[in-house]
């Protein structure tokens, strides 16, 4: 298994935008046969602060989610005109 943590900040006053972005991509990435997890948290006190959590079976699995139609769309054309992401990084688990 592989874990991707990803932080998103986004800009003043798209939060909205960011959210909707999110969901057309969360619908789409749980049909991944590889995705394990896919959730996205709202920061309590910070609005704009996004975290995705993501779980993969393997690194293939990943890697297709990231050649994915939807995640081109929406992660690599939308969000970034709708905010920034801050930081990414890949865990795996120890046991």
């Amino acid at each position: 298994m592989v874990v991707l943590v990803v932080t998103w900040m986004a800009k003043v006053g798209r939060e909205a935008d960011v959210i909707g972005v999110f969901s057309k991509l969360t619908e789409e990435s749980r049909k991944e046969p590889g995705c394990l997890v896919y959730q996205v948290h709202r920061h309590k006190t910070e609005p704009r602060r996004f975290f995705i959590y993501e779980q993969y079976k393997d690194d293939a699995a990943l890697e297709a989610h990231r050649a994915a139609p939807h995640f081109l769309q929406y992660a690599k054309k939308e969000l970034p005109k709708l905010g920034e992401r801050i930081e990414g990084q890949l865990y795996e688990p120890l046991g």
